[in-house]
């Protein structure tokens, strides 16, 4: 079991991880609307210039950035849920702990480094 001060460090990196990954997607749902907009307006043949990406390029990228960013956000949602049920560091494979060292470097894991390394 994790004691109270480690167990407020953790919830700590997880909702700063989540504010991270909120801001990240905020930019990444305005640039992505940004590029719709630009693409509106344009009569650019983008899909033959030679000189760089297509439009159709750069939505795709940005999109799959986001789908990331919203992974994340819901892995980080789960660790905190976890956390909030007292089910936080414990694998959830064999049910044993989680190392700190562990979560310190990936707050939202969910099994310890042998049977995520059985995987």
């Amino acid at each position: 079991m994790l004691d109270e001060r480690l167990t407020a460090e953790l919830r700590e990196a997880l909702l700063a991880r989540r504010g991270e990954s909120q801001r990240r997607l905020a930019s990444l749902t305005g640039h992505f609307q940004d590029i719709v907009d630009a693409s509106v307006s344009s009569n650019a043949d983008d899909e033959h210039d030679p000189e760089g990406a297509t439009i159709a390029f750069e939505r795709s990228q940005v999109d799959a950035l986001a789908r990331d960013t919203r992974r994340d956000l819901a892995e980080v949602d789960a660790a905190l849920a976890r956390l909030d049920e007292g089910r936080y560091g414990t694998c959830e494979v064999c049910g044993g702990p989680i190392a700190v060292e562990r979560l310190r470097a990936r707050p939202t894991a969910r099994t310890c480094v042998g049977c995520a390394a059985r995987r």
